[in-house]
């Protein structure tokens, strides 16, 4: 089997996807803009060959790419990034090269669009916020009087909450669309809820062969946009009934083969027209792991090998490692740089070493919604996780 792995440097964790494939009997061939000698040494055991391009925004460049491989070792087989930056370029990759154990650009359209994820929720029988794809003013405008303030405003087609904010009154309604981007946004009510995640690795028939939940603070926009600390962890077990949603949501978007990480909102109030507190309702779908490190504290939570369970999808099409035996909670906390907290780095270490299991500088590009120093330990429960994010994440008065 032809494996071409995208970008199989950022994260640098995700050398462990290469690992665990070429493990089961592989060939990986990566393609990435990095001089080969500044990859991780576990990256370069684990790659047959690696194509260094200049530029990977430049498709003609990865197209090549592709196609010396395909010239010298065959038909690819399979061809993935994990990366939700790349989804369309992976699409648009399959689509020329015919690889079909992947969305093409066809199915990748559904993937990206907030507006479009709405009718296929609807089809699982999630509920979702309302929507406007915002084309005129006057038609927001009309939005706002049904469903009046605060309203979130984001690109239909973006990355995590980039760009995303929230408009309070008339005055930050208009200042937004005084200054509105070329690029086609979304209007959605308000929700008041907390967001956690259904995380899955799926089969080929759209069955779960792993599942994982993520617990995360109210506003990610926030986290984002005001350069605040970001904590959140992954749980020791699914709830049943996300389980059940999130196994719809699947269906809905005929998910097969791959890594998921779908949001809800787990309403803290009652909402007229989409549930009761503690209900669920649809936020936004991503066909790709969830961010950062987080398949290594999935790791972590639950005793497994998340990288092994996706690379036996790959080759066996089914898990073959056997369930783990921790049943746990995970939790990640980061740092701000110029930010005075009230405990120092060594305090951190000396109360919560024994239960560390990352601790590390975040790369640049996803500091902006993930912080700079992160901290990453195991605790029993969700309060020992709450305590541990307070005592990383507070700051000096």
């Amino acid at each position: 089997m032809n494996f071409i792995f995208v970008s199989p440097q950022f994260p640098h964790t995700y050398w462990n996807f290469c690992d665990r494939l070429r493990r089961s009997g592989v060939n990986v061939l990566g393609i990435g803009d990095a001089p080969y000698d500044e990859l991780e040494e576990p990256l370069k055991r684990a790659l047959t060959e690696y194509y260094r391009v200049d530029d990977m925004e430049d498709y003609g460049q990865m197209f090549r790419a592709v196609a010396f491989f395909s010239f010298k070792y065959g038909k690819i087989d399979w061809l993935e990034s994990n990366n939700e930056y790349w989804l369309e370029q992976d699409a648009r990759l399959r689509t020329d090269f015919h690889i079909t154990t992947g969305a093409d650009e066809k199915e990748a359209a559904n993937f990206k669009s907030k507006s479009g994820m709405k009718a296929f929720y609807a089809k699982a029988g999630i509920p979702t916020a309302r929507c406007h794809k915002i084309k005129t003013r006057k038609a927001a405008e009309q939005f706002v009087r049904k469903a009046g303030f605060p309203v979130i405003v984001k690109p239909d087609v973006g990355v995590g909450a980039s760009d995303t904010r929230r408009l309070d009154n008339q005055e930050q309604f208009d200042a937004f669309f005084d200054s509105l981007p070329a690029v086609p946004y979304v209007m959605e009510e308000f929700v008041t809820g907390d967001i956690v995640s259904y995380d899955a690795i799926t089969d080929g028939q759209m069955e779960p062969v792993f599942e994982s939940m993520c617990c995360f603070p109210p506003s990610i926009m926030d986290i984002v946009n005001d350069k605040r600390e970001l904590a959140y962890c992954v749980a020791d077990h699914v709830p049943e009934e996300l389980a059940r949603l999130g196994r719809a949501a699947v269906k809905a978007f005929r998910v097969k083969s791959r890594f998921v990480h779908f949001e809800f909102f787990r309403l803290t109030q009652d909402k007229k027209g989409l549930g009761k507190k503690g209900d669920y309702v649809g936020l936004e779908v991503n066909m790709r792991p969830a961010g950062g490190y987080t398949p290594d504290m999935m790791n972590y939570a639950h005793g497994t090998d998340v990288y092994q369970i996706w690379a036996d999808m790959v080759t066996a099409g089914r898990r073959l490692l056997p369930p783990g035996d921790a049943a746990r909670f995970c939790v990640y906390a980061s740092r701000r740089d110029g930010v005075s907290y009230v405990h120092t780095h060594e305090e951190i270490l000396s109360r919560y070493g024994g239960q560390m299991v990352m601790c590390e500088r975040m790369p640049e590009v996803i500091s902006g919604a993930m912080g700079n120093q992160m901290y990453t330990a195991k605790a029993e429960n969700g309060e020992a996780a709450r305590e541990f994010a307070e005592f990383i994440t507070e700051r000096a008065k």
